[in-house]
């Protein structure tokens, strides 16, 4: 066994150094598959400020279907017309 591994010694090492040249590509294009993963679920998740933006027009629109389950007339027309004008501008900073 000892004169074998003398003799081919440079062979033994030329196929371990190919073996793990071929297990390192895989390993990249595993990468690189992770990453565009990665890539698209950020580009798919909202930041901080988009999420606090969207709470906002949750709260309006509820504020807004509440004032509607409720019998008052004049005072909440007037709110619900702010209400819509702070969506609208909710949503332009959305843009």
């Amino acid at each position: 066994m000892k004169n074998f591994i003398q003799k081919n010694f440079t062979i033994i090492v030329l196929v371990i150094a190919l073996l793990t040249f071929f297990k390192g590509c895989s390993d990249s294009r595993r990468l690189s598959k992770i990453e565009k993963d990665i890539q698209a679920i950020k580009d798919s998740t909202y930041t901080k400020e988009e999420m606090n933006i969207q709470l906002k027009i949750s709260g309006l629109e509820a504020e807004k279907r509440m004032i509607r389950a409720t019998d008052r007339k004049i005072l909440d027309v007037q709110r619900e017309n702010e209400i819509d004008t702070e969506i609208k501008k909710l949503n332009e900073k959305m843009k």
